[in-house]
């Protein structure tokens, strides 16, 4: 792993490499294919789908902020996530999964397990007894969300890894919810971790995503080997753009924080607002665990309306600064009804079982005024509380 610090990382990697004129921003390779020096000798890219330049740059920072031996960039986060589970799994093993997982990972690892591809076991990880009794079935592969999404419940990375491990498991970590700036799984005994790099790594919302990176280079190999053969990997122009956004992650993410935790002050003095989903609150039973392997709580928060789903329509309809979207870590600040939207994929009886109530509501704090957030958030309540319960 670099010496240098995070930030500098992000901003420097591929910067003043290019030796045939010198751009201080590495230039952009589009094309689909490149010619071989003379029969028989292939070169270092053949086709892009095997490796662009661009893509690489990329995958080579993100592997070293996540410290990492290799990684591949894919077209969106679910993509990573399929290349892992094809590379790694077959009819015959089992992945652990959170039953409060993101409802696209649900319902991915529900669909082919029902297929038959892999075998799936999805349990409540913050609770020993049910994660005793999974690693009794040898998983070959345990799969970890924390902070979750979008409940925000956190799990013990190292004492999970140390059991998955010895129950002979491998251990996947989705850092999406955190990046690598505020958490690195790999350093805490995970064996591969994955982004949406939809979300905060590239931060503008306006590219699809993922990366896959593994701790030892021969899983790396393996996953490169994989990409190529499914077609998973990532189009360098979304690559270029996902790099013109990781350098700026450090202070997007400083600010990011700031927000979230005005915002989250305010929540807490509302009466329309019941339960508040976030792990910097001393009372949330993770508090501690991500005080001791996280470098912040992050930006995203969950709250539920201690009212009637008429005044939450209202609530959602009236906001300004916030949009009703899914999707998360860009500037702008957006507000999902996971019920309806993200996890609509999980039936209601997987929804009840993760604790995913039909009053929740998530926030991405983006990077608005504060100030301005927290105006558009008063005058929606105001207009909700008049709503008749």
């Amino acid at each position: 792993m670099s010496d240098q610090k995070l930030a500098t990382v992000a901003v420097r990697t591929g910067i003043d490499s290019d030796t045939q004129y010198n751009a201080v921003v590495p230039p952009l390779y589009l094309t689909s294919t490149y010619s071989f020096p003379q029969l028989g000798e292939v070169p270092t890219y053949d086709y892009s789908r095997s490796g662009n330049p661009t893509r690489n740059t990329l995958a080579d920072a993100l592997s070293t902020l996540e410290g990492g031996a290799g990684g591949v960039v894919t077209n969106c986060g679910t993509a990573a996530m399929n290349l892992l589970v094809s590379a790694l799994l077959g009819p015959d093993d089992l992945i652990v999964a959170p039953h409060d997982c993101y409802g696209g990972t649900y319902r991915l690892f529900d669909t082919r397990a029902k297929k038959g591809d892999f075998k799936v076991c999805f349990v409540d990880q913050t609770d020993p007894q049910a994660l005793a009794d999974a690693f009794a079935q040898q998983p070959k592969l345990v799969w970890v969300e924390t902070p979750s999404n979008p409940l925000l419940r956190i799990v013990d990375i190292a004492e999970l890894c140390a059991a998955a491990h010895q129950a002979g498991a491998l251990v996947a970590v989705d850092n999406t919810f955190l990046s690598p700036i505020l958490q690195q799984p790999l350093a805490l005994g995970a064996d591969f971790v994955v982004h949406s790099t939809t979300k905060y790594i590239n931060g503008h919302s306006d590219v699809l995503g993922g990366v896959l990176i593994a701790k030892t280079e021969a899983h790396a190999e393996t996953l490169a080997w994989w990409a190529n053969c499914i077609g998973a990997t990532g189009a360098p122009f979304d690559a270029y753009l996902t790099l013109r956004g990781l350098r700026t992650l450090a202070p997007r993410m400083r600010m990011h924080e700031e927000n979230s935790a005005k915002i989250l002050a305010y929540l807490q003095q509302q009466p329309l607002v019941g339960t508040i989903y976030h792990p910097s609150q001393p009372e949330h039973p993770g508090h501690d665990i991500a005080l001791k392997q996280q470098k912040g709580f992050g930006a995203m928060l969950s709250f539920e309306i201690n009212g009637s789903m008429a005044q939450l329509e209202t609530f959602v309809r009236e906001l300004k600064c916030f949009s009703l979207a899914e999707s998360l870590g860009g500037t702008e600040s957006l507000i999902c009804h996971p019920s309806s939207m993200t996890h609509r994929a999980m039936s209601d009886e997987a929804q009840a079982e993760a604790g995913l109530k039909t009053t929740l509501l998530r926030l991405s704090v983006g990077l608005e005024d504060p100030d301005d957030l927290i105006a558009d958030l008063a005058q929606a309540f105001a207009l909700a509380a008049k709503e008749a319960v």
